[in-house]
């Protein structure tokens, strides 16, 4: 199976992101979700960060993008997740238990192919077990989880990948908070 059918048929990959080495999957699926926070051994009120192409793809995940997160990803150097108050379509537990949802708009790279090709959100969680750091190098990702997934991706393997992304919490008086910068 390619890692698109594996993305469409429910699958967990290991990829490179925008920033680190990534746990994924189909964000609109909860049991995709359900078997990444069994492999992280993760706890499953934690939500996840989800990653779209564009803005288009956006509006179908959020329930509103207030201005200020037009004004946030513009002015933003690095990559950004914005954690919106209400997003729709993103199944708990990707979705925080307040039905927050943070999403990150990937420009380009492999992550904003993939999730072009298959059509849907990426899950994109760091691909470590809980308390481990967050691998940014694939050599660094324990062997143990790789061989609980069902597709590895095999280019940039000797790339360095960055930090993870800046988190900012947008706040439904039209503020924001920064939760990781």
């Amino acid at each position: 199976m390619n890692i698109i059918e594996t993305i469409l048929n429910g699958g967990v990959i290991v990829y490179p992101s925008d920033t680190i080495w990534g746990l994924g999957g189909d964000a609109t699926n909860a049991q995709t979700a359900a078997r990444i926070i069994e492999i992280k051994q993760r706890h499953p009120d934690k939500g996840m960060i989800v990653l779209v192409p564009d803005i288009n793809m956006l509006r179908q995940y959020v329930e509103r993008i207030p201005d200020i997160a037009y004004e946030l990803m513009e002015k933003s150097l690095h990559p950004l997740t914005l954690i919106y108050p209400k997003g729709r379509h993103i199944p708990r537990p990707i979705a925080a238990p307040d039905g927050s949802v943070a999403i990150r708009v990937v420009r380009k790279g492999f992550a904003h192919d993939l999730i072009k090709a298959s059509g849907k959100p990426l899950i994109s969680t760091s691909a470590n077990f809980s308390g481990q750091p967050a691998p940014v190098s694939f050599h660094e990702i324990d062997p143990r989880l790789l061989a609980m997934t069902d597709y590895v991706v095999t280019l940039h393997r000797q790339k360095i990948m960055s930090r993870p992304s800046r988190i900012i919490k947008l706040l439904p008086d039209g503020t924001y908070q920064i939760i990781r910068d």
